[in-house]
């Protein structure tokens, strides 16, 4: 069960970091350029990172050879995709979703910094019932559906 009121701490924290970062930059900066920025605001808010960790998906027990690489590994819990893009579609969506799935994670953040007002979507994984929805529809650590 996900411990919800610890981790909506957590994206309070990063989110107030994408925030600054948006703030500082403004829109329509490469990606690249964001995420480095955000490196800088998690160091100075000494909010605990990884940034591009590379993973690989098992099948059956076994490992398998392709990678996947995550943006930023926040406080051990909270995975951050970053976008810099007309507009999110359900390709960026998905992409957080099969990092939360395989790592069993229990909460991602997507991050368009692209538009005037960064767009910021929170979701949270329950690995219990195998279930992705927004950050509003969890209660007690379980999504409602």
């Amino acid at each position: 069960m996900i411990e919800t009121e610890l981790l909506r701490e957590h994206i309070y924290d990063v989110v107030g970091a994408v925030h600054n970062v948006h703030k500082v930059l403004g829109p329509g900066l490469n990606e690249s350029c964001y995420q480095e920025g955000l490196q800088i605001e998690f160091t100075q808010k000494k909010i605990p990172f990884k940034r591009e960790i590379s993973f690989h998906p098992t099948y059956q027990g076994l490992t398998m050879e392709s990678t996947f690489r995550l943006d930023f590994l926040c406080k051990e819990d909270i995975v951050v995709e970053c976008k810099s893009v007309p507009k999110l579609i359900a390709d960026h969506r998905a992409q957080l979703f099969n990092y939360l799935r395989l790592l069993k994670l229990p909460c991602g953040i997507l991050v368009n910094f692209m538009p005037q007002y960064a767009e910021i979507e929170r979701y949270f994984y329950d690995k219990d019932r195998q279930l992705i929805g927004p950050a509003n529809r969890m209660v007690r650590g379980h999504l409602r559906e």
